[in-house]
């Protein structure tokens, strides 16, 4: 089975304290489902419309297992915490 993996990119950090909320709770709920950051911080390169940004990745064993920890009650609760705090875009994608 693939590994999976989660990319955040945020396009606007609105409120600082909301983000810091956010990953006190998110982190802890994404180890628990078993993901493994790969990647954090402001983007060193962009390239064609790429945006100099906060980007993290995250790698998990499969496609369920992302699923599985976005959908968890502690990373709901990271997400409720974060609330209108980040403008961000993510996915999670297979691996080949």
């Amino acid at each position: 089975m693939p590994k999976a993996y989660w990319v955040s990119c945020y396009r606007e950090i609105l409120d600082e304290a909301k983000l810091a909320a956010y990953a006190s709770l998110g982190g802890p709920a994404i180890a628990a489902g078993g993901g493994r950051i790969l990647a954090r911080g402001v983007a060193d390169l962009v390239y064609e419309h790429g945006i100099k940004s906060r980007t993290v990745i995250i790698e998990f064993d499969s496609l369920e297992a992302a699923k599985a920890a976005h959908d968890s009650p502690g990373y709901q609760a990271a997400l409720a915490a974060l609330g209108d705090g980040a403008i961000r875009d993510l996915r999670i994608i297979s691996g080949v």
